[in-house]
């Protein structure tokens, strides 16, 4: 099965927009229907050709009484005239014949993170990530349940991708990022992506944990050379790995439970990581996740991506492959066919394309030559 990314801003106002997304030869579209930050081209669209999305934002109707007594409601985007932008793109789509998938981007939301920075991931330092609400807050649950249920009730989408279910990290971060220079490594990033915000603060300590020891501990790997998050954390790992994967499996069970009770049946796919200590859009999941399938992120060297989804192809549910066809992949059709050919050996058995509204008229046709 191949599935083609878009957001609703592509569609909307553009008639033939549908089309050319069937054209690509995809099974099914998926369709942000809550998405952060961005600006984004649209290069094929009749009206404009970049849509500045000023913050994070909801774009099926936001409902006064859904919201009535929440602390964190969403943004709403003034950068559409359409009073329901997905269900106006999913009503198009649907008219091509093409099943509509809710790609549903959950705590990455830098407006109300902002606004409510005892509500975000906090590092060992004390620093805030104000895109990153922190699901340890029962705000960011409420928050996520009543956005997952908007969006499975007026959305009425054919499937649900959840993505970012579970806490950012350090990655995936602000505007013009200015962090490489430091060369930390993959475990460094990973130590500063634990969080020490109140309510994680509070976890720790009902878990047995000494929150000064392990909040020195992150600091020392992160000024020092570990070999890996274990030789940080030593004796206090297990008890923190426990912690880490236990928040981001709750936030997804209440979500799960939530959609199935609303739409017995729903397909459900996680944008996922098998890496016990994944943060960030591709949130870490255990064996056994009760889901119909794991999107395991390809946007790296083939042979780390194929390492990524034979580990979640362990997990038990079906496994799919986010595949970038923007660069710095080639605008090559039989490029991204090999890349699709070797993602699938290594256990995908769907091919989620990123991206049918960013891409060229040149990568579209070499989407549409992969798929064929």
């Amino acid at each position: 099965m191949n599935v083609v990314y878009a957001y609703p801003w592509d569609l909307v106002g553009d008639a033939r927009a549908a089309g050319r997304l069937k054209a690509l030869g995809a099974d099914s579209v998926a369709l942000a229907a809550s998405y952060h930050t961005t600006r984004a081209a649209t290069p094929l669209h009749p009206a404009h050709r970049l849509v500045d999305a000023r913050h994070a934002a909801c774009y099926v109707p936001i409902r006064k009484e859904a919201w009535k007594g929440s602390r964190l409601v969403p943004g709403t985007p003034s950068w559409m005239a359409s009073g329901d932008p997905f269900g106006e793109a999913r009503d198009a789509l649907r008219a091509e014949g093409l099943p509509v998938h809710a790609w549903t981007v959950l705590t990455h939301n830098t407006l109300l993170g902002s606004a409510n920075l005892d509500l975000v991931v906090r590092n060992a330092f004390g620093e805030p990530y104000p895109y990153a609400l922190c699901p340890a807050s029962a705000d960011v649950r409420d928050y996520c349940r009543t956005l997952v249920q908007e969006v499975v009730e007026l959305g009425e989408p054919d499937a649900l991708i959840l993505e970012a279910c579970g806490p950012l990290g350090f990655r995936h971060g602000g505007h013009h990022e200015k962090t490489d220079g430091t060369d930390w490594s993959a475990v460094q990033m990973a130590l500063l992506s634990l969080c020490f915000c109140t309510a994680c603060a509070s976890r720790y300590e009902r878990a047995g944990l000494d929150v000064a020891e392990l909040r020195s501990r992150v600091r020392a790997g992160v000024d020092g050379s570990p070999a890996s998050v274990e030789d940080a954390l030593r004796d206090l790992t297990e008890a923190v790995r426990d912690l880490r994967t236990g928040l981001a499996g709750e936030l997804r069970d209440l979500l799960v439970t939530r959609a199935r009770s609303m739409r017995p049946g729903i397909p459900i796919a996680l944008h996922a990581s098998a890496d016990l200590w994944a943060t960030g859009p591709f949130a870490t999941v255990p064996e056994g996740v009760d889901v119909d399938l794991l999107i395991g992120n390809c946007w790296n060297a083939p042979e780390v991506d194929e390492a990524g989804l034979r580990a979640l192809g362990r997990l038990g549910p079906r496994v799919g492959a986010y595949v970038l066809a923007l660069p710095p992949r080639p605008a090559d059709g039989a490029a991204l066919s090999r890349l699709a050919e070797r993602y699938t050996a290594a256990g995908a058995q769907e091919i989620h394309w990123y991206h049918g509204g960013l891409a060229s008229a040149a990568r579209l046709e070499a989407i549409t030559e992969a798929i064929r």
